[in-house]
């Protein structure tokens, strides 16, 4: 039997927050998922969802889940894990309900902050996040990186999919490669030939049109160079780096990872 619900975790003082949508405007939320699709978002869901090797039975948290893409990914490869979204869009977690039901797959939908987790400390075994936290301002990525740290069990580890690593400008790398250990050669940027006039090729069209390059944009160029790894490691995470990276015509993708270590494991790494 699935169970998928929404609850909102919210605050009072929450109700009126503002937060930037998926897409920017809230009026473009319905060609969200079409839109990531053109940009080939899937595979990186996938190499996240590989790199944070969820085990079944685990608790998992997405912040910034929007209409569930990331979710969905991880419960297809591990349908036992029990996953939780969190996000602050209502209309992206009906849609993730909705595309969740039609799977029949378990999902917790929470609607509330990335830098105010609603639960209680030690209570996941993973923290992951997909294209979100470049939305965030910089004392909500502290927030969320600090509360992370706190909503995870000892050994607990938190990925991050989002934009990082050296810039593509300053790396002058060609596009549709990926990198990991050692150098992979990937696919097609759009995650394969366009075919057909439907609808993901119009997207496609328009997503070349419109978007920018990500390390030109202000919300996520701050996110390259070592961005990512110094936000976890300043939270007090152990081993954060950069586990791979895919680059983009419109981007550097980084996949960063960390553990948040018992405290008896710190303390003898003090000691010794």
């Amino acid at each position: 039997m699935t169970d998928v619900r929404i609850v909102d975790e919210r605050t009072t003082d929450e109700r009126d927050r503002p937060f930037l949508p998926g897409m920017g405007k809230t009026w473009l939320m319905p060609i969200y998922d079409l839109f990531s699709r053109a940009l080939g978002v899937g595979e990186l869901h996938r190499r996240g969802v590989g790199v944070a090797g969820v085990a079944p039975g685990q608790a998992v948290l997405d912040v910034g889940c929007g209409t569930g893409n990331l979710a969905l990914t991880l419960l297809a490869a591990t349908p036992t894990a029990a996953v939780t979204g969190l996000d602050p869009d209502a209309g992206a977690l009906r849609r993730a309900a909705r595309k969740a039901r039609r799977r029949r797959a378990s999902l917790t939908l929470a609607q509330g902050y990335a830098d105010r987790l609603p639960s209680g400390d030690g209570s996941f075994d993973h923290v992951v996040s997909a294209l979100a936290l470049h939305h965030l301002a910089d004392e909500d990525r502290d927030g969320f990186a600090r509360e992370a740290f706190r909503v995870l069990r000892p050994g607990g580890t938190v990925t991050i999919v989002d934009f990082g690593g050296p810039s593509p400008a300053a790396q002058h790398t060609g596009r549709g490669h990926e990198h990991g250990r050692g150098h992979e050669h990937g696919g097609h940027e759009h995650g394969g030939h366009e075919h057909g006039r439907g609808p993901l090729h119009a997207v496609r069209r328009l997503t070349r049109l419109l978007r920018p390059k990500a390390d030109e944009h202000p919300t996520t160029a701050r996110n390259y160079g070592n961005a990512l790894v110094d936000l976890l490691s300043g939270a007090g995470f152990a081993d954060a780096g950069e586990v791979a990276h895919v680059d983009r015509s419109f981007g550097r993708v980084s996949i960063v990872q960390a553990t948040r270590e018992d405290r008896e494991d710190r303390e003898d790494a003090v000691a010794r």
